[in-house]
């Protein structure tokens, strides 16, 4: 399908979403939000896939949300949006398929909101990360205080969010916000290449190692302790776990098809 903002492709398992608003560094815009809602639905069916990553046209993977559109919104159509932006960014977070952030420059307010809802942040050298929406008069609204908190701590989210700090690639490293920093030139190769990784593994691990985890961090130990358990068994019954020994005792590479 064709998008009025996005730019997709699908090759080898992987399917790139491109943010492609460059005269806008990407601003995340109402249109554009319902377009990255499709994307994510239909490519969530489609097995053709098997990983996904989410990049940026140009200098930005997304500057923030569109501050043109927002500026004289009523307080309804402010929790609109909200929830919309959340709804989009937690069916991002909550798929089967891991999703990597290609984050290729600027990544503020809601573009650093995007990146935090997928799977693995991979950014470029160049990239700059925060939460500016302070300086605004407003907060962040696609779920932001909450994933920044649990990502960093919550006293590093509360220092970056209340003085709208914009951080480099290598302080977001070194607080865990981003997995890794790479040479930008390199960034969508080293994502790609990350991605087939993942894609190669058994697909029904994949999906429920990311679900354990991901459900097992918002619990207490047991109860995530009770979801491996779980997972742990289904894997056996897939039939993906005989075909991985199998291949691993007999020195060939698995065929998970």
């Amino acid at each position: 399908m064709n998008y009025k903002n996005l730019l997709t492709e699908i090759k080898e398992g992987i399917g790139i979403i491109k943010i492609n608003r460059p005269q806008q560094l990407n601003a995340l815009n109402i249109e554009t939000i319902h377009e990255l809602n499709d994307v994510a639905h239909q490519w969530s069916r489609d097995d053709r896939i098997k990983v996904m990553i989410i990049t940026g046209e140009g200098k930005a993977f997304v500057a923030g949300a569109d501050i043109a559109e927002m500026k004289d919104m009523t307080k309804q159509q402010a929790i609109d949006l909200s929830e919309m932006g959340q709804k989009v960014f937690s069916l991002i977070e909550s798929q089967d398929k891991p999703v990597i952030a290609a984050v290729n420059g600027f990544a503020l307010g809601g573009g650093c909101e995007l990146a935090m809802a997928c799977d693995i942040r991979i950014a470029s050298d160049k990239a700059k990360l925060g939460q500016p929406e302070i300086n605004l008069g407003i907060i962040p609204g696609f779920a932001g205080t909450q994933r920044l908190a649990r990502m960093v701590g919550t006293a590093k989210a509360k220092e970056l969010i209340l003085t709208a700090e914009i951080i480099d690639a290598q302080t977001s490293m070194n607080i865990g916000l981003v997995n890794q920093v790479v040479p930008h030139d390199n960034l969508l190769e080293t994502c790609i290449e990350l991605a087939k990784k993942i894609a190669s593994k058994g697909p029904t691990a994949v999906r429920l190692a990311k679900r354990v985890i991901s459900r097992g961090v918002e619990t207490d130990f047991a109860t995530g302790s009770s979801f491996e358990v779980d997972a742990f068994g289904e894997c056996f019954a897939s039939g993906e776990a005989k075909e991985g020994m199998d291949a691993f005792l007999e020195k060939r590479k698995p065929s998970w098809a």
